[in-house]
Parts: C-alpha cells; structure tokens; sequence
C-alpha cells in the first residue's frame, strides 16, 4: 500500500501553491496544530468535500484480558472519527 506522509503533503503543498519549501512546512504545520487544536477542544472540523472530522468519547467499559482471560476495565478514552462527505466517497467507489 502507497503512504503519503507529513513530508510528501509539505513537497505536494509547495509545489501546488508556489511556495518555498519553509512555507510549506509552516502551513501545512499550522493547518494540522488548527485542527488538533480544535478536536482537543470538543470542536467538529468540517472539511468540505471531504468529510468531518469528530471527536468521540468512548465510555469506561469492561473487556478481557487477551494474555490471561479474566475482565478488565477499559477506562473511557477521547478519538476522533472521520465522516466522510459523500462527493468523496462517490470518488472513492468509482
């Protein structure tokens, strides 16, 4: 499977938008500290054309232990999930 990392995004970024490769880096930087930024503060990203990013709280349940079979207590956790808008889901299944 192919992989684009946080360094292909700034090459592909300064490329697209002209700019230098230390203003890419400070944008593309800045963009993700916004959107954690925001997640961290309960906040929905709507990204439009590509979907909504969601943070999730995911309640104290109770679970097994995989090692030694006996119930554990997962405590809750905070995640984020990604609802993606249907103009990129359309171009996902083509």
């Amino acid at each position: 499977m192919d992989r684009v990392n946080k360094r292909d995004l700034i090459d592909l970024v300064s490329e697209k938008a002209h700019l230098t490769k230390a203003e890419a880096k400070d944008t593309v930087e800045s963009m993700l500290q916004l959107v954690e930024d925001a997640l961290v503060a309960g906040k929905e990203v709507n990204l439009s054309n590509f979907g909504v990013l969601v943070p999730i709280t995911r309640k104290t349940r109770v679970g097994t232990d995989p090692k030694k079979h006996t119930k554990i207590t997962i405590e809750k956790t905070r995640t984020v999930s990604l609802r993606v808008a249907k103009s990129f889901k359309a171009r996902l299944n083509k």
